[in-house]
């Protein structure tokens, strides 16, 4: 007998729907899977025997063939013990073929038959929601993740047993239910606010603008200065997502597995850092079969990267395209995958190894070769992609234990922030733009208009600091950035000034550049 049980499977960060077929044929006693399983679905054999024993029922001694169709995209992980296992019941008559109609299954099953949670069930739902799937039995710890897919029953249940008492009909049980509005709204809470950053203003200003235009920005400066505080705290000044960036960015972590069972939503900016030993495929995303990397982690919130000299210098290149191109593309022989990544990058890095090259606190101890070869590892091109160099000083005794004035917390900022964005997105919508940052040479032309007093300071600028073009062009975004958090309609030399003083790390000598 032929049985046909409806699954999903996840590529790249996307659901697509999975038929898993079970067929019962005379024969010596066999248990075969195809549809190019991987190591984790062939081991689904000995799990579902062992599950369907242990809930109470007869494993047929029959030869047994289970297709994954379609059957030429590559199958992993254990998401599909429980469609095989049903699809067996079915097939074996213990289980009315009708029951399963309509309805889709995911779940990994222990030997003891008890359901456990697996990763991506959010693309899943979504997947087999576009395909007319309107229930779907998951297991009880992924019922948060998936209830927040709307027009799809969710029924999330324990074991197996369970589950074939709920298809027959013998239990009853309600579809789970979630307040969406009430949960996005509670989860869009940091536990930080800048009001904790004592002093540093020119560096809070800098990552103001950096909000506004969704500039790349590097923070340099001693040991203990504040570069992780400040940067801990940007995603507070972020506008807040919007449901469907929290919804895709949800998908994400949930493919990678990064969601905790009590995870609905993250409704957050994501903040993802990243240690310095960190490989290019753990960065960019890869693997046999692709999964998405920090950069794509970070997609809608912040990366940062501390101890910005310190990564593999392969590493930082891999950077550059999705830098520009906000995603990836992770080719491998059998499949590939396109993963996004829309991130503001922050860097953070000291002058020198030893952190103190400049200070008036402690004297430096590195040689110049050292410190030549220390700054050495980032690349032009790469610092080109950088809008804002923001040195981060050391403070102070009286900024340390004292107040040096009223320190604004994040939502005061924020406003400034959505303000300069909704004048962006106003100015950009009908280029299918939203935020400066994402303005071409075109739009620059276009947008970004000097009198003759601006076109001067730029080619001056351009001539002492050694700009490149691309560099330049980044010097003319910030300075819109800066004219819209003002709300001046054009960019006056004042906002060309400080753009072109975010810049200060674009000398000619190497020993200026980090």
């Amino acid at each position: 007998m032929l049985a046909r049980v409806c699954s999903a499977a996840v590529h790249g960060i996307d659901g697509y729907p999975v038929l898993v077929e079970v067929d019962f044929r005379p024969g010596l006693p066999a248990f075969s899977i195809v549809g190019l399983p991987d190591a984790s679905v062939r081991e689904s054999r000995e799990r579902v025997i062992a599950a369907i024993r242990n809930s109470g029922f007869d494993f047929p001694p029959q030869r047994i063939t289970v297709n994954l169709a379609p059957a030429h995209i590559r199958k992993e992980g254990p998401s599909f013990d429980l469609p095989i296992a049903l699809g067996i019941l079915v097939a074996a008559e213990i289980l009315p073929s009708n029951f399963l109609e309509g309805k889709g299954f995911l779940g990994e099953l222990g030997l003891n038959g008890k359901l456990r949670p697996v990763r991506g069930v959010l693309p899943c739902v979504l997947g087999l929601r576009k395909k007319g799937i309107r229930q779907l039995i998951i297991p009880d710890k992924n019922a948060n993740e998936a209830g927040i897919v709307e027009k799809v029953e969710i029924f999330n249940v324990e074991n197996l047993l369970q589950t074939v008492r709920f298809l027959s009909g013998e239990e009853n049980r309600l579809p789970f239910q979630l307040d969406r509005a009430k949960i996005f709204n509670q989860a869009r809470t940091y536990p930080v606010d800048f009001s904790d950053v004592k002093g540093q203003h020119f560096a809070k200003r800098a990552l103001e603008i950096s909000a506004a235009g969704n500039h790349n920005v590097l923070l340099y400066g001693p040991p203990g200065s504040g570069k992780t505080l400040l940067a801990r705290r940007l995603p507070t000044i972020l506008p807040e997502m919007e449901f469907e960036e929290a919804l895709e960015t949800t998908k994400i972590h949930s493919v990678a597995g990064f969601l905790r069972d009590s995870d609905t939503l993250l409704a957050n900016r994501p903040f993802r850092s990243p240690h310095h030993q960190i490989s290019d495929a753990a960065l960019i995303g890869g693997g046999s079969c692709p999964r998405p990397g920090e950069v794509s982690l970070a997609h809608r919130g912040v990366l940062f990267l501390d101890e910005f000299p310190e990564f593999n210098r392969d590493v930082l290149e891999s950077l550059r395209q999705p830098l520009e191109d906000r995603f990836v593309n992770v080719v491998r022989v059998a499949s590939s995958a396109r993963f996004p990544s829309d991130f503001l990058l922050v860097a953070a890095a000291n002058p020198c190894p030893c952190g103190y090259f400049g200070s008036q606190v402690k004297p430096c101890v590195c040689s110049p070769s050292n410190i030549e070869r220390y700054r050495s590892k980032i690349s032009g091109p790469l610092m080109d992609r950088i809008d804002l160099h923001v040195e981060v000083p050391a403070l102070n005794a009286e900024e340390i234990t004292g107040e040096s004035g009223p320190i604004e917390n994040s939502c005061v900022i924020r406003e400034r922030v959505i303000r300069a964005r909704k004048i962006q997105r106003l100015r950009l919508y009908s280029e299918g733009l939203f935020v400066n940052n994402q303005m071409t040479i075109r739009h620059l032309k276009q947008f970004c208009v000097l009198d003759d007093s601006g076109r001067n300071l730029l080619r001056q600028a351009i001539k002492r600091l050694g700009l490149s073009a691309r560099g330049s062009d980044r010097i003319l975004k910030v300075s819109r950035t800066i004219a819209d958090l003002e709300g001046s309609e054009n960019i006056q030399p004042s906002h060309l000034s400080e753009a072109i003083g975010l810049r200060v790390l674009d000398r000619e000598s190497r020993l200026q550049r980090i």
